[in-house]
């Protein structure tokens, strides 16, 4: 027999991201926790609405399963004495288990010991016995970012919890916590319930008392009464409605009752850049922006509220109420901001602190610019990308005193580039200074655009050579200057196109620090490096390439990470087509094991026999064809030629006796290694490839 529970923890308004959390630990904690209690069911739900969180099981077995418990005890010589009599140490552990010392059996573990055991049947108690004690330590354990006490309680939750709901099948459950103690009520909409307390005759009826309260607790109901409103508003005024899927997720788990509403603003705002419009919508009001047919941004927005229905329009004018006042705010600081020269701005940065240590702003933006500079000289940038990248750092951080970014943080460098342009800078400037935050996040772009690539690469390391300098590099819980994400858009920056070194990078910008903070720059530069390293091993994994392959990779080519994942990219897909790189992998070590660089690679032609002259001749061929590949980077190529070495390496250990007496033998069959080992460690250390 089973019958299906239902809890229903009430209380104030959750906010949208711990509710998400919140639901799915529910999930996994009520399936750890009926795990354990032996409980077996069909099926196991979470839900959760601002007011409340839903836990709903289906066929909840009406009994514990029964249990057999093996205990292992002291071992059998320990348990016994010589004449089979229980020990002290057999009475203790048989009666800590409550079990009878004459009871214990003896068996041998799996190493050939042999101990006692204790044999405990335990008998299952019925599930409405078990519920309780269960369910509050369901809401107990439940953790949040924050978390809050209420009254005179001690009890902790991240909003006040105001009601319980638990049924099993018809039967009340005697949740408690908080002072509250769980009942066969819920509480309706906050506003559009006729009746505030709901009666729930049984855990089935959960839907029909919702529907009477006037709340859909289904989270992804609500996302599909949602996502159909706005489709709706798209058919019948013929627009597009731009749904950023962050707001989306937040405004779906703002109502209850969700309904949708359509407003209108000045169409003499959208003089205003779009971006600022969009921004005050959906980060400050939960909005929708809408566009028009040819894309361009219009008057109207959408709102989802929470209120009633019948009362949309007065609820939607309240909300064009709010979002003029927003827009005439951000209208106004727009202006203001045209009518600064940028040049004052970037004055104005003298006087704000950058990092404590490192100085401010206007101090962070001349070592960008030098940094720029030298990035643009190592990369061989033409005088025009240069000139246009060194323009772009020295404005590239001026919009943010300026009166929209303060408003709208989110807006720093989409606010410089169009501040720029109404300066009359170049496009290609203006550009860049959008692109210098890029990427931004994981999975963003890189700046498509050279001076972007400079500025953003400088402005990453610079903030990554200087925090490491003055010790503050990122720990395993904190990395408040994101420089795990900055190394990760300048190896991606790499990757794309910008040619530089690791080494010469990390030395360019250490130059910016050599003789103004004091700090041991060899050792810095060590760390820096460090990091950057392991972050490119985490993006070469990321893009689905072994550990082995990476190691061995890294091992010659961690200084260029453009061509690290051109190497793995290659030998991934040869390891993978055949068997030829792990069999020459295993031949790898063993040389690289007997080889003696201080040798040379120099072998007399007149010392070798048959196999030593086929492996010779082999390595010439090789070593000619392997140069023109390495050349352009054709690393597919570069294999396929090493793979035609296995032959002659076979055969040369298999019939040949590296180790002769003889020191001159012996040393030229070693140089004839050392060759083959130098060709091979161009390309990664295969001995790091795992079997």
């Amino acid at each position: 027999m089973s019958r299906d529970l239902l809890f229903e923890i009430g209380v104030e308004e959750i906010p949208s991201a711990p509710l998400y959390e919140a639901i799915t630990a529910l999930k996994v904690s009520a399936e750890k926790a009926l795990g354990e209690a032996r409980l077996g069911y069909e099926t196991l739900e979470t839900f959760g609405a601002p007011r409340r969180l839903v836990l709903r099981v289906g066929g909840l077995s009406e009994r514990q399963n029964d249990q057999t418990l093996r205990i292992k005890g002291p071992a059998v010589k320990a348990a016994y004495d010589a004449d089979g009599v229980p020990t002290k140490a057999a009475e203790g552990f048989a009666r800590g288990k409550g079990v009878d010392v004459a009871s214990l059996v003896r068996e041998s573990d799996d190493a050939g010991g042999d101990y006692v055991y204790a044999v405990i049947e335990q008998i299952g108690q019925s599930t409405a016995e078990v519920l309780p004690d269960l369910l509050a330590g369901l809401i107990s354990g439940l953790a949040w970012p924050k978390s809050q006490r209420w009254g005179s309680g001690s009890a902790r939750f991240i909003r006040p919890v105001r009601w319980l709901l638990a049924l099993y099948g018809d039967d009340v459950v005697a949740v408690e916590f908080a002072g509250l103690t769980a009942g066969r009520t819920t509480q309706g909409h906050r506003f559009l319930a006729t009746d505030r307390t709901i009666p729930v005759a049984s855990a089935s009826d959960y839907d029909s008392s919702a529907r009477r309260g006037l709340f859909v607790y289904d989270q992804e109901q609500r996302a599909r009464i949602v996502r159909e409103g706005l489709e709706a508003v798209e058919a019948t005024r013929g627009v597009h409605v731009v749904v950023p899927g962050k707001t989306f997720a937040e405004v779906v788990n703002l109502v209850e009752w969700p309904t949708i509403g359509v407003g209108h603003f000045d169409p003499e705002f959208l003089d205003v850049p779009r971006e600022v419009i969009e921004t005050a919508m959906t980060k400050h009001q939960r909005y929708f922006p809408v566009e028009g047919a040819d894309g361009a941004l219009t008057n109207l927005f959408v709102v989802v509220h929470n209120g009633d229905p019948a009362r949309t329009d007065a609820i939607v004018a309240g909300h064009e109420r709010v979002i003029r006042a927003r827009l005439a705010d951000a209208s106004f600081f727009y202006r203001e901001d045209l009518a600064v020269n940028m040049e004052q701005w970037v004055s104005s940065l003298d006087s704000i602190t950058f990092q404590e240590k490192l100085g401010t702003s206007g101090a962070k933006v001349a070592r960008n610019e030098a940094l720029t500079h030298k990035i643009a000289v190592l990369h061989d940038a033409d005088a025009g990308q240069t000139a246009e990248a060194l323009r772009a750092a020295h404005l590239a951080k001026a919009d943010l005193v300026s009166h929209v970014v303060v408003e709208f943080p989110a807006l720093q460098g989409v606010m410089g580039r169009y501040y720029a342009l109404a300066a009359g800078e170049s496009q290609a400037v203006a550009d860049a200074i959008l692109e210098h935050y890029q990427p931004r996040f994981a999975g963003d772009a890189p700046p498509p655009s050279l001076p972007g690539k400079l500025v953003s690469a400088a402005d990453k390391l610079d903030t990554i050579v200087g925090l490491f300098g003055v010790g503050m590099p990122p720990t395993g819980s904190a990395d408040p200057y994101a420089l795990r994400r900055g190394a990760l858009g300048i190896l991606n920056i790499m990757i794309a196109g910008l040619d530089v070194t690791l080494d010469e990078l990390i030395a360019a910008a250490l130059e910016g620090y050599r003789d103004s903070h004091g700090f041991d720059v060899d050792e810095v530069g060590a760390a820096v490096k460090a990091f950057f390293v392991g972050r490119l091993e985490g993006l070469l994994k990321d893009a689905g390439h072994a550990y082995d392959t990476i190691d061995a990779v890294l091992a010659v080519a961690a200084d260029d990470p453009a061509d690290a994942l051109r190497r793995c990219e290659a030998l991934t897909e040869l390891r993978a087509a055949s068997d030829d790189m792990q069999d020459l992998s295993v031949a790898f070590t063993r040389a690289k094991n007997l080889s003696r660089p201080e040798l040379g690679t120099q072998a007399n032609a007149d010392l070798m026999g048959a196999e030593e002259a086929e492996l010779a001749d082999a390595l010439v061929a090789a070593e000619q064809a392997a140069e023109s590949s390495f050349a352009v980077r054709d690393y597919p190529a570069v294999l396929v030629g090493l793979t035609q070495l296995r032959g002659p390496i076979d055969a040369f250990f298999d019939n040949v006796l590296v180790m002769a007496e003889e020191t001159d033998m012996r040393e030229n069959r070693l140089k004839l290694l050392n060759r083959f080992v130098g060709l091979f460690s161009r390309f990664a250390d295969f001995s790091r490839l795992s079997e």
